[in-house]
């Protein structure tokens, strides 16, 4: 007996690894060489194209697709109907298939509903990607990105509270304490107690 779940209108084509405790809903579709993590949430409608990897404790929202070239790894949040490509200039008549270029959706990273994540970019760790922003370039870790196309307006936290940062370049999250360190214009950093996790 499988230790995951998969409702029986979905399908998970042979050669696909899906890992123990996750859940696998409504018409979904996962193809061959995909694998997925331990303890993922897949919502209705969502497709796995072939060779993508899915860590672990990531979560995938109604009407979305992954598609051959994107990596998610662990703790991502991938919001409804969210949008990855994975060609840069398509044409009907003249396929490359198998020539993707490759997206990293990397630990912790949240992208909001409907929004688009042009290929060939990382979202960094525990970045966050406002509803209906079109990302085109790399985006540092824990960076609030918003717009079309998407820019930082500000740092969020790793439990997702916004970050203010005074003239002294360090802060402490409004909702779970952790600190933070602004590096430069274009980087923050946490600081770590030597009991927090990486």
């Amino acid at each position: 007996m499988a230790d995951y779940f998969v409702h029986e209108s979905s399908y998970v084509d042979e050669g696909a690894r899906i890992g123990k405790g996750t859940k696998i809903w409504h018409f979904c579709h996962v193809m061959p060489g995909a694998q997925i993590g331990q303890n993922c949430v897949l919502g209705q409608n969502v497709f796995i194209g072939k060779n993508v990897h899915i860590g672990n404790g990531v979560k995938i929202q109604n009407n979305v697709s992954v598609y051959e070239g994107v990596e998610v790894e662990d703790d991502a949040f991938l919001g409804p109907s969210a949008v990855f490509t994975n060609v840069r200039n398509p044409r009907s008549p003249f396929p490359v298939h198998g020539q993707y270029q490759r997206t990293l959706v990397k630990r912790g990273a949240t992208i909001g509903a409907n929004a688009t994540i042009v290929t060939g970019v990382t979202l960094g760790e525990w970045c966050f990607i406002a509803a209906g922003a079109v990302v085109t370039k790399n985006v540092p870790p824990y960076a609030l990105m918003a717009g079309v196309p998407a820019r930082r307006i500000g740092w969020t936290c790793r439990c997702g509270a916004i970050l203010h940062f005074a003239e002294e370049k360090e802060t402490v999250c409004p909702k779970c304490g952790r600190r933070y360190r602004q590096t430069d214009a274009n980087h923050i950093e946490p600081i770590l107690s030597p009991t927090e996790e990486k």
